[in-house]
């Protein structure tokens, strides 16, 4: 099998001419460094973009509110289809032979879990044949086809993971995923002045900041390049720096080993509201707990969970909570909703069975007299409840008092 090398491309990548210019540089690279490039593209720019999801989305629902699940994946394919075009064309006014796919032409099998579906399995026929021809295949990523011939989408993010499921059914050397930042940082920097690009996560780590609020890869796409074993770089297309290595075999030329590094970035989530559920009396408390089950039914996923006999909480994406209340007045649960909370976490493979961090985290925010109302921990995160205003205040706190800017 060749040496496969896929590069993905997002929406701020391809968004104006100049910067597709930029995307083809970064194709011709690859191709010069004697890979073969299988190149994967969102849709073109952000909402309020033209051919963006988002603005094709808004164009709909202007007609009519609704958009039934089905017809919305089908409308929301269209962009990055759009997309493979004119980067083919770009590529072919430079003088390279290129073939645009949609998803299922790419051969990405997925469920029929409309709007957040599955990879089932990558057939790499096409892509291989053309790539044997000497063309370069331009994939539209977030896309598939299910067993039933549906088009179906893989959720916010999907673009990565098409690239990861295509490198490890490619056995590809490696994902380049190219982006308008220059890799995975300590924390954001528009929060954060001193934080500093990382050389190198591991996969755990990559899975664990996206999943706890850092936008640089999708969680899913990650944990499909761990279990294959398929190194990812996060990089940036308007610039050379290096980037962030993700994988789990650290190479010394390529990062600076400073001793055992507990703690690797901190992150937060805003878009999350606390529930707590009241049992009416000591009695009721078992009862209290099938709200899990009620929610678990409709597909809506919980966090931050707290069960003490007297009172219930978890955390629910603002983008689910309103029918997850409808949910719980239905069934008549005793429940209220606070939403001036955020979720502070800090992130690192290093902290595994070493003693004291939590005392550590709980230290650095009291130092900013920041209040902690819960915390749940893993092998590899540590998060807290604080108030909303305490977000930016908190998030410097843990950055500095680990030393993540040096």
């Amino acid at each position: 099998m060749p040496n496969i090398v896929v590069q993905k491309f997002g929406g701020t990548s391809v968004a104006t001419a100049k910067r597709r210019e930029q995307v083809i540089d970064k194709v011709i690279n690859c191709i010069n460094l004697g890979y073969k490039p299988v190149v994967v593209v969102s849709a073109i720019g952000r909402e309020g973009a033209p051919y963006a999801t988002d603005t094709l989305i808004n164009f709909a629902l202007d007609i009519y509110d609704n958009i039934d699940p089905r017809s919305k994946d089908l409308l929301m394919s269209c962009g990055e289809v759009i997309s493979t075009v004119v980067i083919s064309q770009a590529l072919r006014s430079r003088g390279y032979e290129c073939e645009p796919l949609n998803g299922a032409q790419s051969g990405i099998i997925t469920d029929e879990n409309f709007g957040d579906t599955r990879v089932k399995e990558v057939k790499t026929n096409r892509i291989l044949d053309i790539i044997e021809e000497g063309k370069i295949p331009i994939v539209a990523g977030f896309q598939g086809v299910s067993d039933n011939g549906e088009v179906t989408t893989l959720g916010r993010g999907g673009s990565d993971t098409t690239a990861c499921a295509l490198g490890a059914a490619l056995h590809a050397e490696m994902v380049e995923i190219y982006t308008d930042v220059e890799g995975i940082m300590t924390a954001d920097p528009r929060i954060v002045p001193n934080a500093k690009t990382l050389k190198h996560v591991t996969y755990t780590e990559a899975c664990e900041l996206a999943y706890q609020g850092a936008r640089v890869i999708h969680p899913r796409a990650a944990e499909i390049a761990m279990r294959e074993r398929v190194p990812i770089i996060i990089r940036s297309t308007f610039s050379d720096a290096q980037g962030t290595v993700i994988s789990n075999i650290f190479d010394q030329d390529q990062i600076e080993i400073k001793g055992d590094r507990v703690v690797t970035g901190v992150t937060s989530r805003s878009n999350l509201s606390l529930v707590r559920v009241h049992p009416r009396n000591k009695q009721q408390s078992a009862t209290a707990l099938g709200c899990f089950g009620v929610l678990a039914e409709v597909g809506i996923s919980v966090d931050f969970i707290n069960v003490r006999p007297e009172i219930i909480t978890f955390m629910v994406s603002d983008d689910a909570i309103g029918q997850a209340c409808d949910l719980l007045e239905e069934k008549k649960y005793n429940y209220d909703l606070l939403q001036d909370y955020v979720k502070l976490s800090i992130v690192g493979a290093g902290m595994t069975g070493v003693p004291g961090v939590m005392a550590q985290v709980v230290e650095a925010l009291a130092s900013e007299e920041i209040s902690i109302y819960q915390t749940t921990d893993s092998h590899t995160t540590i998060s807290c409840l604080v108030e909303a205003k305490d977000e930016n205040k908190g998030l410097c706190a843990l950055h500095d008092y680990f030393e993540l800017g040096e």
